[in-house]
């Protein structure tokens, strides 16, 4: 049968710190500090590589290493990334997604890389603040628990006392006219004082990921903001800018996975249901899987093989998932060979610029 494509649309270096281990049973944060790239025997430096999302647990953690292969294109883009080995990681999704939103110098592509991610776990209350703060406007394991607000709340702050001031007005940048990242959120932390009519003073930038035209709109938001009457000191606001789409690398000719002369051309009698890898669609990644199978005469898909995936084997993973849950219609022979390739592609959604979070009014 000719190759058909399935459309998934759907909305959307540091040097490596020493693992660190605690007997407490207290709630603390998870990171994954990553090592040197290597291609080979020579270290490539990374334009920009993406930190991995933190995440929340319960107790201490156990010194773990994540060990990822891929290769650099010429335009500097990781891609073909997977995990050396088999076992499933705890808290590792947003790994391999990290990975593929970074990049390197273009020019000289390079095979055989490999880097290593360690991970690192501390109580909350010795946690980096701008690690907590990463992870409070992207919650994946639970909200952020109070002493993790302790530590990212300046120590001299009233800005929660009651009663708290309440926003008259909140005023927000214009996402849209702000530059992104492709694959990765970017976000900025504000901290501002209140005079005694509730108006901002004293506004100025205190973390955040770099994004300077994203950290002047947000002083800019705040400033323009007002507040209840009273004076305050130490009021935290973040705003977030969410991740551009990082479009999938181009598919090789189709052709070149054919021909498939024991897999008639049928439509489908139930069709695949079309689920995207949520790590990935949080970075807003596409990619695309080409997936072999065969199909019983009774119509079940089965003997799924993946022949090509990018930018990483998670979409050939989901992708033999999709073709599974189809089934075509009975009959005498049943099929051999088919190929289908499933593209996942975000849906466009000019809502997904505009982020913010009540960061100086955390839950109790």
């Amino acid at each position: 049968m000719s190759i058909a494509s399935l459309a998934l649309l759907l909305a959307a270096n540091t040097v490596p710190q020493p693992v660190v281990t605690t007997a407490s049973t207290a709630h603390s944060l998870g990171r994954w500090n990553p090592g040197p790239v290597r291609c080979g025997e020579t270290v490539v430096a990374p334009v920009r590589l993406s930190a991995v999302q933190p995440w929340l647990r319960w107790g201490p953690g156990e010194p773990t290493t994540v060990t990822l292969q891929f290769r650099i294109d010429s335009d500097g883009r990781p891609l073909s990334i997977r995990a050396e080995g088999t076992s499933f990681v705890p808290n590792s999704e947003d790994i391999a997604p990290a990975l593929a939103a970074s990049t390197f110098a273009p020019g000289t592509p390079h095979t055989d890389c490999r880097i290593d991610y360690r991970q690192q776990v501390v109580p909350l209350a010795q946690a980096d603040p701008a690690d907590l703060i990463a992870y409070s406007l992207a919650p994946t394991s639970g909200p952020l628990r109070p002493e993790g607000w302790e530590r990212i709340r300046p120590a001299d702050t009233d800005c929660l006392r009651q009663p708290r001031p309440a926003a008259l007005l909140r005023a927000y940048p214009d996402f849209r006219k702000l530059p992104g990242t492709p694959g990765e959120r970017q976000w900025s932390m504000t901290s501002y004082d209140l005079d005694a009519k509730g108006r901002p003073v004293a506004v100025r930038t205190t973390s955040g990921t770099g994004n300077t035209a994203l950290d002047a709109a947000a002083r800019k938001a705040v400033s323009t903001s007002r507040f209840t009457e009273g004076k305050r000191q130490g009021c935290l606001y973040p705003y977030s800018r969410a991740a551009l789409r990082l479009a999938a690398p181009v598919a090789p000719d189709e052709a070149q996975f054919g021909p498939t002369p024991h897999c008639p051309a049928v439509e489908w009698a139930q069709q695949p249901r079309l689920t995207y890898p949520e790590a990935w669609n949080r970075r807003r990644i596409e990619g695309w899987a080409v997936v072999q199978f065969d199909v019983a005469p009774w119509g079940e898909v089965g003997n799924t093989r993946v022949l090509a995936s990018e930018p990483a084997e998670a979409f050939g993973q989901r992708a033999m998932q999709v073709v599974r849950s189809a089934k075509r219609p009975p009959s005498p022979t049943g099929a051999s060979g088919c190929i289908k390739r499933v593209r996942f592609a975000i849906r466009p959604d000019e809502q997904l610029g505009a982020e913010a979070a009540e960061a100086d009014m955390p839950p109790q």
